[in-house]
């Protein structure tokens, strides 16, 4: 451009230099018939590089970073681009001026022939730019090829007339505007990109007195608002001031779950449920995400209302960046979030001076996997399922097995609901109430402990003298152990003691009764000398050590699993084991070491019974209840029909835990 070029009051108008672009000028500034201006044709980045697939993950400015530094620079005044090619976001010193009207956006299709795309033969090659577009082509047809194209309007519609191709997909607005809408065979049935059709005027955020010339045919001053807005954590009386005047002035909200249900009608607004829980979800993300750009094009001031704040855990950006990328302006309104109303409804703090001086607030939604920041304080949302996994991964990560923990339900509504515990009891238990849950662990859960002490526990095992820190017990055994009297197996086995390699005892009950029937047949503990003994838990360990007997191996965890992932790391095999058990001993442990290739004795020295005598208490008095076997679980369920909701339910050990599971 020369200085000669352009007159006083001229508006220098940059433009790609393709036909298209050429004409797309034309159209634009045709709304404009007072503007004076000289336009300036260049070739992008993207048009010098028509090797680059437009399939690939490409820059945002792959077209425009050229115009977009003459307005920088300003050696232009506005920029006509389509509008689905603008960067988002724009470069800090641009601003969108103006989105215009879309005469047509749909696609077409171009072929030999004038085929139309059910016309076409399978295997025809049909050139497209675009991933979107591929993908829509193969949903309809996916016999046929696709592959990528560069160039011009006219230069990809010579491809077909060369043979190169046998289609084409293009925008219909292209074709019209370029006088070649005699070439569309097809007006095709796509979803296609939002901004298709637009043209968008583009210029320097300081220039003021530059938009107020184009504003005028702005389309955006037709949208309505869209503000997202975090309801808190669920007593309304939450609400800040400002998601109220939002709500108040909005024509749609869409809303998550609400637990007051009643709240929302004192809006005139149209109310649209989009929540979730868990697995079960009304509409997908997406789907959410277009509701409300639709919406909010159509005229409609819209609200997205959340639970907590929007942007924690709550898809807060995805939904901002989504309908900025579309050139729909977002506010954002924030909440109290679950995890800052914990503290202040449990008195539990998360910071105390001391003690915590970090937090951090982590989804739980993976479970096994969760994140473990090394924060003092950690709050775990959405982990309802995976609470024993995520009490599990805290342990393995160096937290102490005692960490106290609290879990609460509801926070801040009337019916919310405590529940004290520690990473060791919570690895094991089961809380059968509804989602929404939060996990707090760290020491500052020590504060609200006393109230864990005052908490009513009910033990369900054959003895209660492990559970000496719950000081508001009730024992209510509902099995019976029976020892099996003249156990001839047992007694065959004891006189060939000495032919084992390994005892394997599962309980305290198969070590007492073991140890009782050595006694009785009057053998000599000295024979146990040359054969090794694996311990299940420490309070078959405890047992042993009243014999003076200190097993060679013990699992860490009150379940065989340890005795299994030790044999098998020690690849034992071709051992003979004796394994004095419960009658109801359960198979795992017995196949896995068969599996090694071991022999093994298994013998039942006692019998496992349901306590007949047993009497049903009222459960509603209790916040927890601990099984310490799977028979227990089974004798729970005789007696009670089902599993209690809104009650704690531990287990002791992975082999009873996954009987409550399975019970539940």
């Amino acid at each position: 451009m020369r200085k000669g070029d352009i007159k006083e009051g001229m508006l220098r108008v940059v433009s790609r230099d393709s036909p298209l672009s050429v004409v797309q000028v034309r159209e634009a500034l045709s709304l404009f018939p007072s503007v004076d201006y000289l336009p300036v044709f260049l070739q992008s980045f993207g048009d010098r590089n028509k090797h680059i697939s437009l399939m690939a993950d490409i820059a945002p400015d792959f077209f425009t970073r050229e115009l977009d530094e003459m307005l920088i620079q300003n050696r232009a005044d506005i920029a006509v681009h389509s509008a689905k090619d603008l960067p988002y976001p724009l470069p800090s010193e641009l601003e969108l001026f103006a989105l215009l009207e879309a005469s047509d956006k749909t696609d077409s299709l171009v072929s030999k022939n004038n085929l139309t795309l059910a016309q076409l033969p399978a295997g025809a090659r049909v050139g497209t730019s675009s991933k979107a577009r591929k993908a829509e082509l193969l949903r309809y047809r996916p016999d046929l090829e696709v592959a990528g194209v560069r160039g011009t309007i006219e230069e990809r519609i010579a491809f077909v007339d060369t043979g190169i191709f046998d289609a084409l997909i293009v925008a219909s607005c292209a074709l019209k505007r370029l006088g070649l809408e005699h070439r569309a065979a097809d007006v095709l049935p796509f979803q296609t990109h939002p901004l298709q059709g637009n043209l968008a005027i583009v210029g320097r955020r300081d220039r003021a007195d530059m938009k107020q010339i184009f504003q005028p045919k702005d389309i955006r001053r037709k949208y309505g608002t869209v503000t997202l807005v975090g309801f808190g954590p669920g007593n309304p009386d939450l609400l800040t001031i400002g998601g109220d005047k939002a709500l108040a002035k909005a024509d749609v909200i869409f809303h998550d779950d609400l637990l007051d249900k009643t709240f929302l009608s004192r809006y005139p607004a149209e109310k649209i449920y989009v929540g979730k829980r868990r697995d079960i979800h009304r509409f997908r993300q997406e789907e959410i995400n277009e509701l409300i750009y639709q919406t909010a094009v159509s005229g409609e001031n819209t609200v997205r209302l959340k639970g907590g704040d929007p942007m924690i855990f709550a898809h807060g950006r995805e939904e901002i960046d989504f309908l900025q990328s579309r050139l729909v302006e977002t506010d954002v309104i924030p909440g109290i979030s679950a995890g800052i109303a914990l503290a202040a409804c449990t008195h539990i703090p998360l910071t105390h001076r001391g003690l915590a001086s970090s937090v951090a607030f982590v989804t739980g939604h993976s479970g096994k996997e969760a994140p473990v920041p090394s924060a003092d304080t950690l709050i775990y949302y959405m982990g309802g399922a995976a609470l024993p996994a995520i009490a599990k991964r805290l342990m393995e990560s160096g937290r102490r097995e005692d960490l106290p923990v609290a879990l609460v339900h509801n926070v801040s509504l009337p019916d919310q609901k405590i529940y004290y515990s520690s990473l060791k009891e919570l690895q094991y238990s089961i809380i059968k109430y509804p989602t929404p849950i939060l996990l707090i662990a760290g020491e500052v859960v020590s504060f609200e402990n006393q109230e864990a002490r005052k908490q009513k526990v009910l033990i369900t095992g054959t003895s209660d003298k492990d559970y000496d820190h719950y000081t508001n017990r009730i024992h209510t055994p509902l099995v019976k152990i029976q020892k099996i009297k003249d156990n001839e197996r047992l007694q065959a086995s004891l006189k060939t003691i000495n032919t084992f390699d390994w005892i394997v005892f599962t309980s305290r009950y198969g070590v007492r009764y073991f140890f009782e029937a050595l006694h009785e047949t009057q053998s000599d503990i000295r024979a146990l000398a040359a054969v090794r003994l694996a311990s299940v838990g420490k309070t078959t360990t405890a047992e042993l050590r009243n014999y003076h007997i200190y097993p060679d191996i013990e699992s860490e965890t009150e379940s065989a699993e340890g005795l299994i992932n030790y044999f098998s790391d020690i690849q034992l095999t071709k051992k003979r084991i004796l394994l004095p058990r419960s009658d109801k001993g359960l198979k795992q442990l017995l196949e896995a070491l068969e599996n090694m290739g071991n022999i093994l004795i298994d013998i039942p020295v006692y019998r496992n019974t349901v306590n007949e005598e047993a009497e049903k208490t009222d459960l509603s008095l209790f916040q927890k209840i601990i099984f310490s076997s799977p028979s227990g679980v089974e004798a729970f369920a005789q007696l009670y029909g089902e599993m209690p909701t809104g009650i704690q339910l531990i287990a002791k050990g992975k082999t009873t835990a996954r009987k409550l599971y399975e019970t539940i």
